[in-house]
């Protein structure tokens, strides 16, 4: 458990939220700010910075759900939303929105900690997946344009495949760039002069 997060709690009542944040220091958890005002969030997540956003909604709707993610930028931080009831609309559209943690039947003072530790888990392998998904679409695209530059040199020097590619490896050590680099300005060029 990595007790330097930095957690915002939204909840609307103030004896809940003293609750809420005397929950959080017990399991370890210090930096802790509290929010009364969902219209506050926007503001709020840019001045304090969380790493987690603890929600407890009473009964959320598709618009709280997509203002959360956009607000808390569910992209950059975990989201735990605690909410009284659902339906599986709504438990797929915070889905959809990034929560990372999407919990019925409310927030009790005893679950906090493994809910946050399953949502941080949780938000970190999402992360790692877009993070490799990403990665794995640019090496298509690095793939498909050094394909593009080896036909060109095919086509306008009568290469082989082989040669082509060799070709492209050669120039850009010699020229201290990437392969990709050195296809890319290829492509860029005979693009130009079609």
């Amino acid at each position: 458990m990595n007790a330097d997060l930095r957690i915002l709690v939204v909840e609307p009542n103030p004896e809940r939220v003293r609750d809420i944040v005397d929950a959080l220091r017990e399991a370890g958890w210090s930096d802790v700010k509290a929010l009364l005002q969902m219209s506050e969030l926007n503001q709020t997540v840019r001045e304090f910075s969380p790493d987690i956003v603890l929600i407890d909604l009473t009964n959320p709707d598709r618009d709280t759900l997509e203002h959360i993610s956009h607000a808390t930028e569910t992209a950059k931080r975990a989201v735990a939303l605690f909410v009284d009831q659902t339906d599986e609309n709504l438990t797929q559209a915070a889905l959809n929105a990034g929560v990372s943690a999407y919990v019925v039947d409310g927030l009790q003072m005893d679950r906090i900690k493994p809910v946050l530790q399953t949502a941080i888990a949780r938000f970190k392998m999402m992360r790692q997946f877009h993070f490799e998904l990403n990665a794995a679409k640019q090496a298509l695209e690095d793939r498909k344009t050094i394909d593009r530059a080896k036909g060109i040199l095919m086509r306008q020097r009568g290469m082989s495949e082989d040669d082509a590619y060799k070709l492209l490896r050669t120039t850009a050590m010699r020229q201290n760039r990437k392969v990709i680099d050195v296809a890319q300005a290829l492509v860029t060029a005979a693009d130009l002069l079609s």
